[in-house]
C-alpha cells in the first residue's frame, strides 16, 4: 500500500518547467506493460505538455498509439513530453497555441492529420484554475478566461474533428471530483468542470448512432504542475481523501487507454472516477 505522500509549502507561482517539484510526479508506472490496444490509432491531447496530459500521452504511445499534443506556451514540458512518447517509438506532434482562439483548434487538428495522417481519439484535457474562497473575489477577466479555456474548446475541437473520426473512434473528456461535489476555492472551475460532465453525457447520445463513443475522467486531487502552480498550500494536498494520498498522474493515465480502447467498446455517456476513493454521485 502506498504511503501518503508529503508535499512542500510553496508560495512563489512559477510556469510549470520552472518548479522543482518534489516529490517528481510519476508519469507511467515502471511495470506497466503496452500491449498494443491502441496499436496504428492517432490521439490528439489538449494540455498534453504535463501532469495528466503527459501521463496520457505516455501511455497511448506504450499502447502503439501516435500522439499530437496541444499546449499553451510550455515548450520545455511539451518538448520533454514528446522525448518521453518517442522513447516508446511513436510520432509526437507539438502544436503551440490558445485554444480559447476558434481557428487555432480548427488549424490544430488539419495539422495533425496533414502530420500524422489520421484521427482516432480525441481527449479534451487543457483547463486553468484560480483558486479564491469569495465570489466577489472572481472577476469577470477571470471568469471569462476559466470558461473560454475549460469549456468552449471541447465545442471547437469536437465540430472540427468529428468529420474525421470514424465507427469505433473515441472522445474523452477530462472533468473533475469538484463537479460532482463542488469547491469552495474552486466556484468558476468547478462550474466548468460539470458543464464538461453534460456536455459528455449529451455528446455521447448526440454520436451514439455513428458509433463514436464519447466518455469523460473525473480526477480527484493529483499531483500535477498545475496544483502547486495555483495553490499556495500543498503539503497537506490530497490527505483527505479516504486513501490518505494525493494520486499521482500515472494512476489516472490507464482510465484514459481503457476508454480509448476496444476494452470499453459497451461504454459510452459514463464517467470514471479516479480521486482516491471518494464516493461521489455519478
Amino acid at each position: 500500500m502506498k504511503k501518503p505522500t508529503k508535499f512542500p509549502e510553496q508560495s512563489q507561482k512559477l510556469p510549470s518547467h520552472e518548479f522543482q517539484m518534489d516529490p517528481q510526479p510519476e508519469i507511467i508506472h515502471p511495470n506497466y506493460k503496452g500491449s498494443h490496444k491502441l496499436k496504428g490509432k492517432v490521439a490528439l491531447i489538449t494540455g498534453g505538455d504535463s501532469g495528466i496530459g503527459r501521463s496520457i500521452a505516455v501511455h497511448f504511445a506504450r499502447e502503439g498509439a501516435d500522439v499530437a499534443i496541444i499546449y499553451l506556451s510550455e515548450s520545455k514540458d511539451a518538448e520533454e513530453t514528446k522525448k518521453l512518447v518517442e522513447a516508446e517509438n511513436q510520432k509526437c506532434f507539438l502544436v503551440e497555441g490558445d485554444l480559447r482562439d476558434e481557428a487555432f483548434c480548427k488549424k490544430v487538428v488539419q495539422q495533425t492529420i496533414k502530420e500524422l495522417g489520421n484521427l482516432n481519439i480525441l481527449v479534451n484535457n487543457a483547463a486553468v484554475q484560480f483558486p479564491k474562497s469569495d465570489i466577489q473575489e472572481i472577476s469577470k477577466k477571470k471568469l471569462l478566461e476559466t470558461f473560454e479555456t475549460n469549456v468552449y474548446p471541447f465545442f471547437y475541437v469536437v465540430k472540427e474533428s468529428l468529420p474525421h473520426l470514424q465507427k469505433g473512434d473515441t472522445i474523452i473528456n477530462t472533468t473533475s471530483v469538484t463537479a460532482y461535489r463542488g469547491s469552495e476555492h474552486l466556484l468558476d472551475y468547478s462550474s466548468t468542470k460539470g458543464a464538461i460532465v453534460t456536455f459528455t453525457r449529451s455528446l455521447s447520445a448526440m454520436l451514439a448512432k455513428q458509433g463514436i463513443r464519447v466518455n469523460a475522467v473525473a480526477p480527484g486531487p493529483i499531483w500535477t504542475p498545475l496544483i502547486v502552480a495555483t495553490f499556495n498550500k500543498v503539503s497537506d494536498f490530497g490527505q483527505d481523501t479516504p486513501m490518505g494520498r494525493a494520486g499521482q498522474p500515472s494512476e489516472v493515465g490507464p482510465a484514459y487507454v481503457f476508454l480509448a480502447s476496444e476494452d470499453s467498446s459497451y461504454i459510452t455517456g459514463q464517467i470514471i472516477h479516479v480521486n482516491g476513493g471518494e464516493i461521489v454521485g455519478s
